[in-house]
C-alpha cells in the first residue's frame, strides 16, 4: 500500500463563514472611511440629484395634465400649447444642469478618494519589510495598486451614482405612480420580490467569477513582468517556444475565467430586461382595459406607461452596478489584506527611539549570540557571535549557502534576529528608526539598482538639497567623473530601466558615488565585483578602496582577491563561522579558505589574486 496520505479538503464551517463576512465588512468600512473627507460633496451630489430627477420626472406629468385637462377636453389653443412646450423645455434645462454639475462633483470627489487610496497604499508597500515581498509577487502588486484601485474608482463615480441617483429616482417613480393610479402601482412594484429573487441567486456566482478572472488576471501579468524582465536569459537558452507554451496557457486561462464573468453578466443583465418587459406589457394590458372601460384617463395611461419604461430603467442600472459592486468588494479585500498586514520590521516606540546622527557613530559592530531563519523551523543563522571594531575591513567569504548575505539583510534590517540582538555602538539596531539605521549603513550589491532618470538624479536620489557640485566632487573621489562626461549629456544622461545603457562596472562606481555623497558610517558590499573583468574590477577596487578609508567595511566575496587585503576574513559554513584572521594566517590553517582558494584558482578566476599574492610572497 502507498504510503502517500491523500488530504481531504476540509469543508467550511459556519465560523469560517462568519469570519469572511466580518473581514469584507471591514474591509469595506475601512475603505470607505476615505469617502469622510468629501461628505458635503456628497451632500451637495444628493441634492443635485434630488432636483434633477424631479424635473425629470415631472415631465410626463406635464403631459398627462396637458392631455386630461385640455386636450381631452377640447382646449387646443397655440398660446396654451406654447406655454406647455416652454415649461417642458425649462423642466429639461434644470434636469440636465444639476445632473451635469452632480457628475462633475462626483467624478471629483471618487478620483480625489482613490488617488489617496493609492498613495496610502503603496507608501505601505514601501515601508514593509523583506519577508513580505518574499511572499508577494511583484505583478501582483502591481495589479493591486493600478488595476484595483481602479476598479473601487467606478465603485465611486458609477455604483454610488447609481446607488444614489437611481435609489432616489425609483423612490420618486413609485410616488408618481401612487399618486396617478393606485392599483396599477400596486401590480407595478409586485415585480420587486422577483427581482430581489434573483439578485440573491445570481450573487454569490458572479462574485466567485470575477475573483477567479482577477486572480487569474493577476497570474498572468506576474508571468509577464517575470518574463520581460528576464527577457535576456530567454533568448540567451532559446526558450521562447516554451515561455510562450507558458504564456499562452496562462492566457487561456484568464481567456476562460473572463468568458465565464461575462456570460454570467449578461445573463444576469437580461433576467432583468425580461422581468421588465413582462411588467411593461402587464401595465399596457391593465391600463388599456381600463381606458376603453373608461375608468382611467388616457393621460394617466401616457404618463403611467412611461413611468414604468422609466421605473425599470433605474433597478436595471442598480442591478448592473451589482456586477461593478462585486468586483470593487473583491478589490477592496486584496487592498485592505495589505494595508491591514503589519510591517515584519517594526518601528521602534518613539519615547524609545534611539536617533543618532552620522558624526555620533564609531561604527563597532556587534552580533551578540545571533540566530535566524525565513522560516522559523529552518534556522539559517546558529547563535552568530561577532564584533567588528570601529574602521576595520572584514571579508566574509564561503560557498553559496552559506549564510553571508542573511548577514548582511540582518545588519540591514531587512528582516529581524530570531534570538540574540545586533548592536551599532552599543544600540540594539531595534531601538533605532530605519531611517537613521539606513543612513548610518550604506548597502553596495551585486546589481546596483538605478532609476529611470538622469545621472546625476541617481547619484543623490532625486533630492534636491544635494548640491550638483557636491555630486561631482563625489564622482571624482571615486574615478567616475571622466567616464560620465564620456556620455553625450554627461551629469544630466538619462538612463532607462536600471541603468541598461550602462556597463556592470559603470553601475557599481556610480553606486560608489552615491556612498560618498550620503557618508555613511558603515559600508557593506555584497558581492560588488562578482560580474565584473579584471580591468573593471581593478577601477572599482581603486573606489572602494578611497571610499573605505576611515569607514566599518564589510564585503562579501566572490572573488578571493575582492577582501585579500581585509583586516580580518571571515569563512562562513552553514550559518556558522567557521575560520576568522588575515589571508596568510588562514591559508596557514590548510582548512575550508585554503580549498576556496585552490577551487578558485583551477577555476581560472583568480588571476588577479595570484598576481597579488607573489607580490606579497615577495
Amino acid at each position: 500500500m502507498s504510503d502517500t496520505i491523500i488530504r481531504k479538503k476540509q469543508p467550511r464551517t459556519h465560523l469560517d463563514l462568519d469570519e469572511d463576512k466580518k473581514q469584507n465588512t471591514s474591509a469595506f468600512r475601512s475603505i470607505l472611511r476615505y469617502g469622510r473627507p468629501h461628505r458635503f460633496t456628497f451632500v451637495l451630489i444628493f441634492f443635485c440629484s434630488l432636483l434633477g430627477i424631479a424635473a425629470e420626472l415631472s415631465q410626463p406629468y406635464l403631459i398627462k395634465v396637458a392631455i386630461d385637462d385640455h386636450l381631452a377636453l377640447g382646449r387646443t389653443g397655440l398660446t396654451f400649447l406654447i406655454q406647455i412646450a416652454l415649461v417642458y423645455l425649462v423642466l429639461s434645462v434644470i434636469s440636465f444642469v444639476f445632473t451635469y454639475i452632480q457628475n462633475n462633483l462626483l467624478q471629483y470627489a471618487g478620483q480625489n478618494i482613490v488617488a489617496a487610496l493609492r498613495k496610502d497604499l503603496f507608501t505601505h508597500i514601501t515601508k514593509m519589510s523583506m519577508s513580505f515581498f518574499d511572499r508577494k509577487h511583484s505583478g501582483s502588486l502591481v495589479t493591486n495598486v493600478s488595476s484595483d484601485t481602479e476598479t473601487i474608482s467606478s465603485f465611486f463615480t458609477q455604483v454610488l451614482l447609481s446607488l444614489i441617483r437611481d435609489g432616489m429616482m425609483l423612490v420618486m417613480i413609485i410616488v408618481f405612480m401612487f399618486q396617478l393610479d393606485v392599483t396599477l402601482a400596486l401590480y407595478s412594484v409586485a415585480v420587486l420580490p422577483f427581482i430581489a429573487l434573483v439578485a440573491v441567486l445570481f450573487r454569490k456566482y458572479l462574485r466567485e467569477t470575477y475573483q477567479q478572472a482577477r486572480t487569474r488576471l493577476s497570474r498572468l501579468v506576474s508571468f509577464i513582468a517575470e518574463n520581460l524582465s528576464g527577457m535576456f536569459l530567454i533568448q540567451a537558452y532559446h526558450q521562447e517556444k516554451e515561455q510562450m507554451k507558458q504564456f499562452n496557457e496562462q492566457n487561456g486561462q484568464y481567456f476562460s475565467a473572463n468568458v465565464r464573468q461575462i456570460r454570467s453578466n449578461v445573463i444576469f443583465n437580461r433576467t432583468f430586461d425580461i422581468l421588465g418587459n413582462i411588467a411593461l406589457v402587464l401595465m399596457i394590458w391593465l391600463g388599456g382595459k381600463a381606458v376603453l372601460g373608461s375608468s382611467l384617463e388616457v393621460g394617466v395611461l401616457y404618463a403611467f406607461i412611461s413611468y414604468i419604461r422609466q421605473f425599470f430603467q433605474p433597478i436595471n442600472q442598480i442591478t448592473m452596478q451589482w456586477n461593478t459592486f462585486q468586483s470593487t468588494t473583491v478589490s477592496m479585500e486584496r487592498i485592505w489584506a495589505i494595508l491591514s498586514t503589519d510591517p515584519g520590521v517594526k518601528e521602534p516606540d518613539t519615547n524609545k527611539a534611539v536617533t543618532l546622527t552620522t558624526d555620533d557613530v564609531n561604527g563597532r559592530i556587534d552580533f551578540n549570540d545571533v540566530s535566524f531563519g525565513y522560516l522559523e523551523d529552518q534556522p539559517i543563522i546558529h547563535n552568530l557571535n561577532l564584533t567588528v571594531h570601529a574602521g576595520e575591513m572584514i571579508g566574509i567569504v564561503g560557498t553559496t549557502g552559506a549564510g553571508k548575505s542573511t548577514v548582511i539583510s540582518l545588519l540591514n534590517r531587512f528582516y529581524d534576529v530570531n534570538e540574540g540582538s545586533i548592536e551599532i555602538d552599543g544600540v540594539d539596531i531595534r531601538k533605532m528608526p530605519q531611517e537613521t539605521l539606513h543612513r548610518i549603513v550604506g548597502l553596495i550589491q551585486q546589481d546596483p539598482f538605478l532609476f529611470s532618470g538622469s545621472i546625476i538624479d541617481n547619484i543623490r536620489l532625486f533630492r534636491e538639497d544635494v548640491p550638483k557640485e557636491q555630486v561631482i566632487e563625489a564622482c571624482k573621489f571615486v574615478g567616475a567623473d571622466s567616464m560620465i562626461r564620456r556620455l553625450a549629456d554627461g551629469y544630466d544622461t538619462h538612463l532607462s530601466k536600471r541603468g541598461s545603457g550602462l556597463s556592470a562596472g559603470e553601475r557599481q562606481l556610480i553606486s560608489f558615488a552615491r556612498i560618498v555623497v550620503f557618508q555613511p558610517r558603515i559600508l557593506i558590499l555584497d558581492e560588488a565585483t562578482a560580474n565584473l573583468d579584471s580591468h573593471t574590477e581593478q577601477l572599482v577596487q581603486n573606489a572602494l578602496s578611497s571610499v573605505a578609508a576611515g569607514r566599518t567595511t564589510i564585503v562579501i566575496a566572490h572573488r578571493l582577491s575582492t577582501i585579500m587585503h581585509a583586516d580580518r576574513i571571515l569563512v562562513m559554513q552553514e550559518g556558522r563561522i567557521v575560520e576568522s584572521g588575515t589571508h596568510k594566517e588562514l591559508m596557514e590553517l590548510r582548512g575550508t579558505y585554503e580549498d576556496l582558494y585552490q577551487h578558485a584558482l583551477e577555476a581560472g578566476r583568480e588571476t588577479i589574486f595570484e598576481e597579488k599574492s607573489r607580490n606579497d610572497a615577495g
